[in-house]
């Protein structure tokens, strides 16, 4: 018996990542980057934040990552979301991504999507 495919995380911004939003669905396959403003080694809790906007990281399958805040984390996992509508991140996979400018990833995320959708026109004409 085949087990079912590993869905990619889609790129998302924390602040994209609101109620309204079409990747706030429960279940959802995503990928995040932010800035690491905590951490509970009790609970494997991390909170992110981008701008203004967190989220909330579980981590309990991440064994190899050390945590620092102030550092930049990129994980990859499953949105949950609470009965108060808050969401949390089942993280599958996570990587520190010291380094990055947050700018210049937010531009070529917009590059990426409207390559993507320019190319999704042309297919149906």
């Amino acid at each position: 018996m085949a087990s079912p495919a590993i869905k990619s995380g889609a790129l998302v911004t924390l602040p994209e990542l609101q109620p309204s939003s079409e990747f706030f669905k429960e279940g959802a396959s995503l990928r995040v980057t932010g800035k690491l403003q905590e951490y509970s080694a009790e609970t494997a809790i991390a909170v992110i934040a981008d701008e203004s906007a967190t989220l909330r990281i579980d981590t309990q399958h991440l064994r190899e990552l050390s945590f620092r805040v102030g550092s930049i984390f990129q994980f990859i996992g499953e949105l949950h979301i609470q009965p108060n509508n808050e969401a949390i991140l089942q993280a599958r996979t996570g990587r520190n991504v010291d380094g990055i400018d947050l700018d210049l990833y937010h531009q070529s995320l917009q590059l990426v999507r409207q390559f993507q959708a320019e190319r999704m026109s042309n297919s149906t004409t």
